[in-house]
């Protein structure tokens, strides 16, 4: 792992006091051979969370169904809190057909899943006996629907708490008017290279610092992280300092990585273990791209083996 800092001086960064709270899908990822991998970018961040030793507060909507029962039981046998776990017995548990080409996935998201119908003043009651709540984790998917904007605000109400939003752009779910808002209050925020270009409706050979900049000033970002895939990631503080990783050498990676789903969702969940403990941004830049390297030769998204994770 090789990191870089284009700048002098600390990297100062105070630690979160309190739980992480994860807010999203959970669903299952189908696989073009016929298997289905429990998934959702929020629930593998909060499995991973768990493996990696903090106590998520994962608040999402299940069918009652079949599916439903899965992720229950699942979410049992890795000791995950349930208390945010809603119940719906209108609606499906959600679900995602994947196919692979080389490895890179391509998502279709099934409509009006049970995840999209959060029940907002239920997330409320939970959350307000979580106790030492320290940061809210979302993504753009659970924001689909009105209902679940909406519930969002509402639940924002009564918790300011600091608000680290994962930016994954998937077609035809998410609305470029809902994006500012988004970004407004967050105060960290992941995104790839391919949406950053798209969020600032960038031109060929713009440089992706120039985007980054843009981003981060015009929203009062403190810190925006840009993964580049096989590239490593970037990552541009509030200081103005810039901090770079790049995937160690492996060898024949196309021998090492089996499939690339859920790896942002890996690199998301250290960078979140490394705001908790207060880890230096190098720090948290390259143990993020080391996990999410690791999580790259699995099937699907997270490992069920408690052992897979890194305990420090």
């Amino acid at each position: 792992m090789t990191s870089n800092s284009q700048s002098q001086g600390k990297n100062e960064n105070s630690a979160i006091q309190g739980r992480p709270i994860i807010l999203g899908e959970a669903l299952f990822d189908q696989f073009p051979d016929g298997e289905a991998v429990l998934g959702g970018a929020p629930f593998n961040v909060a499995w991973h969370l768990k493996g990696l030793g903090a106590s998520p507060l994962f608040i999402s909507r299940i069918g009652k169904d079949g599916a439903g029962e899965k992720v229950r039981a699942a979410m049992q046998d890795w000791d995950m809190d349930l208390a945010g776990l809603q119940e719906d017995p209108n609606h499906p548990t959600g679900a995602v057909r994947i196919t692979l080409d080389k490895g890179q996935p391509t998502f279709d998201i099934m409509p009006d899943q049970a995840y999209d119908h959060i029940d907002a003043g239920e997330a409320r009651s939970v959350l307000a006996g979580a106790g030492d709540a320290g940061l809210l984790y979302h993504g753009t998917l659970i924001l689909r629907s009105a209902a679940m904007r909406d519930g969002l605000d509402a639940l924002l109400a009564d918790n300011r708490l600091p608000i680290f939003v994962d930016i994954n752009l998937r077609a035809p779910w998410w609305d470029p008017a809902h994006l500012p808002g988004l970004l407004e209050r967050a105060r960290w925020v992941k995104v790839n290279d391919d949406e950053l270009a798209i969020i600032t409706g960038s031109v060929p050979g713009r440089e992706l610092a120039d985007m980054a900049r843009y981003v981060q000033t015009t929203h009062d970002i403190r810190l925006l992280i840009v993964t580049r895939g096989a590239k490593g990631a970037v990552a541009f503080d509030e200081t103005g300092r810039e901090f770079s990783v790049s995937p160690a050498p492996s060898g024949d990676a196309t021998v090492d990585t089996v499939d690339t789903v859920g790896a942002g969702d890996a690199f998301s969940a250290m960078t979140i273990t490394g705001l908790l403990n207060g880890w230096p941004i190098p720090v948290i830049m390259d143990k993020a791209q080391a996990f999410a390297s690791r999580v790259c030769r699995l099937r699907g998204a997270v490992s069920l083996d408690p052992d897979f994770y890194p305990t420090s």
